[in-house]
């Protein structure tokens, strides 16, 4: 019977499967709940020392579903971090390690750009009892003003000098989680690693706005008839979240052997999950998902899990994981490799779906298109 059991930077996790950070780590009570469903592991709400600046606002989510239908694929929040006093999280920091003590707690932290805060947090934390952290550099809204969030995460620059500061005071292991929202994941993420982090998460939401009202003609969600830019989540966003892992996984390969990748966007599933896992992500993390559905999605995403591992003969999460990732080359490489196969073998059909662009008509446009999709 394959295992997923995993240990990642020293962390042993009953299962790959982690609550990201959000509303469904927003107290003790609800992380509870999702030890006590089976999650692997519980990143809670991002936390900060001061939350007198966190004021949450209603209505904050706003939803895409699939045309004709009730499934939700897209959800976007203008959600803050977590407006509870900093000294209640302690405590409950402490009240989560002493009833689940080999259950893995993370606490996702966020500050100003100013060395005495991140280091009075993590140390804060540790007595606490936290088993490691994550650095939120990657929120899309709130507080960008103020250089938090993705406006830390988006200067590599700002980033490392930060995440070093942690490391400094960490004692235990430290996850950077980075925004999508830049041209070049390699950057942030390079800095993140130069700076001593274990390693890094990946994505935070994507900037966005969801739509406008055509009645209204109001964005949404509209705030006494006002919105602000906002995160993009769900299933919509995994093909994006897939690249940037990807991208991340290759650097890790090459330049940076021995740290770690969460994988995170649009995972609703363990098959999912093991494409995330394929390309080389270490863990998963899990938002939207559980607001749509619940804590308990965790015993089916497992055994989805399971079945595939099983089907092909997994029986560890190290037997399969980045597996997929030398598949992933340049466009040269596969104009390459297509024009030696061509040469090797005889192929038959209709050559001028394989050809260039002169042979498109208007009366074959769909024919054409679904041909070259490989369906």
């Amino acid at each position: 019977m394959p295992s997923l059991a995993t240990t990642v930077d020293g962390l042993r996790f009953p299962n790959p499967f982690l609550i990201a950070s959000g509303p469904p780590g927003a107290n003790a009570s609800v992380i509870g709940r999702g030890f006590d469903q089976g999650w692997g592991g519980v990143i809670c709400k991002t936390v900060i020392l001061d939350v007198s600046q966190i004021h949450n606002v209603q209505p904050r989510y706003t939803r895409l579903r699939a045309p004709g239908t009730d499934e939700i694929i897209g959800w976007e929040n203008i959600e803050l971090i977590s407006d509870r006093p900093f000294h209640v999280w302690e405590d409950e920091f402490k009240a989560i390690k002493d009833r689940y003590p080999d259950r893995v707690l993370i606490a996702s932290i966020m500050e100003q750009y100013r060395r005495d805060s991140w280091v009075e947090i993590v140390e804060r934390c540790q007595e606490a009892g936290v088993d490691g952290f994550e650095l939120n550099m990657s929120c899309p809204h709130g507080l960008p003003e103020q250089k938090m969030g993705s406006a830390m995460g988006e200067c590599p620059e700002v980033l490392e000098e930060v995440c070093a500061w942690v490391m400094q005071a960490a004692k235990v292991p430290v996850w950077a989680k980075l925004t999508p929202n830049v041209t070049h994941i390699e950057d942030p993420c390079r800095a993140a690693l130069r700076a001593g982090c274990q390693g890094v998460s990946a994505i935070n939401t994507l900037r966005s706005v969801m739509g406008v009202n055509l009645e209204t003609l109001r964005p949404e969600p509209t705030v006494e008839g006002y919105t602000t830019l906002g995160g993009y989540s769900g299933l919509a966003i995994r093909p994006v979240a897939l690249r940037i892992c990807v991208e991340i996984a290759a650097e890790i390969a090459e330049s940076h052997p021995g740290r770690t990748l969460s994988g995170i966007g649009g995972i609703e599933s363990g098959q999912d999950a093991a494409q995330f896992l394929l390309v080389g992500c270490h863990t998963v993390q899990v938002c939207t998902a559980v607001m749509k559905r619940g804590y308990d999605i965790i015993q089916p995403m497992c055994d989805e899990l399971l079945a595939f591992m099983d089907r092909h003969g997994f029986a560890t999460i190290e037997d399969f994981r980045g597996h997929s990732l030398p598949y992933f080359t340049t466009h040269a490489d596969l104009v390459r490799r297509r024009n030696e196969a061509r040469r090797s073998a005889t192929h038959t059909g209709d050559e001028r779906t394989m050809s260039g662009d002169q042979h498109w008509s208007a009366e074959e446009f769909v024919r054409q298109s679904r041909s070259l999709s490989g369906n």
